[in-house]
């Protein structure tokens, strides 16, 4: 019996394991895709046209569509991509042919099979319209195509119909599609002003890479930045694009040992869409009084830091705002005081963060308050009115009201016992008499007939000769002050070509490495006006460069040497340049900068 016992157990295991292996197996060839991809859906009878069957696990057998309509001109071309996006691993197998089309109107693209662990897997089958052959053709298997194809920058923004102050973020995505690389750093060619928008930079961007799509094709993309923007004019207003210059790594026509299609880098100026936001007038209609333009969402706290005290003693009023909204660009309420208090400027507070939620947080501003006659008295309230854009409406917050009791102070107290009129309450009246001992009243007057005349006393001929011997003396005082300025004049310009040697020493070390050579030359430059202007150089173009060396008064002459110095960086990254042109730029650089230090105050 035990026996038998046993054998039912090891069926029921066995049983069990294949059931899940089964499980395994369907999971894993339900996440095999095979999919056919096409550079465009409709062409000209001279274009030609980029197909390509990927799949995301390692197959065999792989059997193209017999492409009736079409000549193969290049393929089929096998590649693997492997990748570790955001710690997850990916797989990517493909084929890529070129076709040109040998007839006229709809034509299909078939089916292509491929197979994985001895499952056939195919695509699905593509209609494609051929037309007339076009003025000006592009070739799918152009680098110049498959780069302009394969990145694109999109701006999206939040909401396309804010109203005024009401905070809005546009987001700048960079698409790569699989069948390109961008291996070295881009750059930024042209940033948007935000014309009509007050803008705020969100910090902490990070590099992470995204999957989406872009026209129907497969991309992967990063978040450039994103800005948060509080339109400060109504109707409609243009966010102009941002450009970039971007190295992109496209296949060529060369191959290597093993039959695989080098890379070759393309660069290209790429540039974002324009959005354009209508923006809407706040309405007029249930405007509060106390609104002075405060959007969001938003709490008040009104607050002192005692509910007593006496006549000259001073107490700190407290009005807190926080919430979520345009926080640095509306006014905190002001307070409404009895005339007998005085009032001093506030002690503005603010804590304020801005992240991809908005900007949110608080602003707080401390009144110190100094009542000059007792009395009770009540203050506040405080009123804030804000427009809430979600509930489309105006809200007004209103505080309690606060009592204050102020009594009379020890000293007017003293002069009242005193028989001192009311007149003198709340002022400090002196009561001892004997604090004015310190003057002296007795005068002790001197006989000066006996006193020699002033003519004959060595104080008369001392004060008499002084002015004949000032003269030379001050004569060498000024030629010695003159050669001073000189010796300051050099060493001013010693230390103006320290600082453009210390800003170019990283690029001397350089010379003989152009690329290293020419961007810590250009990093020097915007390095330096960084310090000098206190201002990021780097992201804005040369013309707004100009524009800021301009307003400082520098002289044409060093403000082009100094625009051709940056022109030359970025040519000489691309075009050939010697060591002796280095030195030559190099040189101008220690130059332009000592000037720009002489004349930028």
């Amino acid at each position: 019996m035990l026996k038998k016992k046993s054998i039912g157990n090891n069926m029921v295991v066995k049983r069990i394991l294949l059931f899940v292996f089964f499980v395994l197996a369907t999971l894993a060839n339900a996440q095999v895709t095979f999919e056919a991809d096409v550079s465009k859906k409709q062409l000209g009878l001279n274009e030609r046209l980029r197909v390509e069957f990927k799949v995301n696990q390692d197959g065999d057998n792989f059997v193209p569509p017999s492409f009736n309509g079409f000549r193969v001109t290049t393929g089929p071309i096998q590649s693997i991509r492997s990748n570790y996006i955001n710690g997850k691993r990916s797989f990517e197998k493909s084929f890529t042919f070129v076709l040109s089309p040998t007839e006229k109107g709809k034509v299909t693209i078939g089916q292509a099979e491929i197979e994985v662990d001895r499952n056939i897997y195919k695509t699905s089958p593509i209609e494609i319209e051929v037309t007339e052959a076009v003025e000006k053709p592009t070739d799918a298997d152009n680098q110049t195509v498959i780069a302009e194809e394969g990145v694109h920058i999109v701006a999206e923004v939040s909401k396309a119909n804010p109203y005024l102050n009401e905070g809005i973020m546009v987001t700048y995505k960079l698409y790569v599609s699989y069948d390109v690389d961008i291996s070295q750093n881009f750059r930024y060619l042209d940033r948007p002003s935000f014309k009509g928008f007050w803008n705020q930079e969100i910090d902490g961007q990070s590099n992470e890479v995204y999957k989406g799509n872009y026209k129907g094709r497969e991309y992967r993309y990063i978040i450039l930045e994103r800005v948060l923007l509080f339109p400060q004019n109504t109707g409609k207003l243009t966010i102009d694009p941002v450009t970039l210059d971007v190295p992109i790594d496209v296949p060529s026509n060369r191959k290597d040992f093993f039959g695989r299609r080098l890379m070759t880098t393309v660069n290209r100026t790429v540039a974002s869409n324009k959005v354009t936001v209508d923006v809407k007038e706040l309405p007029t209609e249930g405007k509060p009084s106390s609104f002075t333009g405060a959007v969001g969402d938003f709490k008040m706290n009104f607050s002192t830091t005692k509910d007593s005290l006496v006549v000259q003693e001073s107490l700190n009023a407290n009005i807190r705002i926080q919430g979520k909204g345009n926080l640095k660009l509306f006014k905190i309420p002001t307070l409404d005081l009895p005339e007998s208090f005085e009032i001093y400027d506030p002690e503005r507070k603010e804590s304020i963060r801005t992240n991809i939620n908005g900007m949110q947080g608080s602003i707080e501003e401390t009144h110190t308050i100094v009542p000059q006659k007792p009395g009770k008295y009540t203050i506040g309230p405080v009123e804030f009115s804000y427009f809430d854009p979600l509930e489309e409406k105006y809200k007004t917050l209103r505080s309690d009201e606060l009592d204050l009791e102020v009594d009379p102070s020890l000293i007017a107290s003293t002069s009242s016992n005193n028989g001192r009129t009311s007149a003198d309450n709340g002022r400090n009246v002196l009561q001892d008499v004997e604090q004015f001992k310190f003057i002296n009243l007795n005068t002790k007057l001197y006989d000066i007939k006996d006193q020699s005349i002033y003519l004959r006393t060595n104080w008369y001929w001392i004060l008499l000769l002084l002015p004949i011997i000032a003269v030379p003396i001050l004569i060498l005082i000024g030629r010695w002050q003159k050669l001073s300025l000189a010796d300051t004049e050099k060493n001013r310009l010693r230390e103006a070509d320290k600082m453009a040697k210390r800003y170019l020493g990283e690029a001397k070390k350089k010379q003989n490495d152009k690329e290293a050579f020419y961007e810590a030359l250009e990093l020097a430059l915007h390095n330096f006006l960084k310090a000098k202007l206190n201002i990021h150089t780097n992201d804005i173009s040369k013309d707004q460069i100009a524009k800021l060396l301009e307003d400082k008064n520098v002289n044409e002459e060093t403000k082009t040497e100094f625009i051709q110095l940056l022109t030359s960086c970025e040519m000489a990254r691309y075009a050939s340049a010697s060591v002796d042109t280095a030195q030559v730029n190099y040189d101008k650089a220690v130059a332009t900068i000592t000037q720009l230090n002489k004349q930028i105050k």
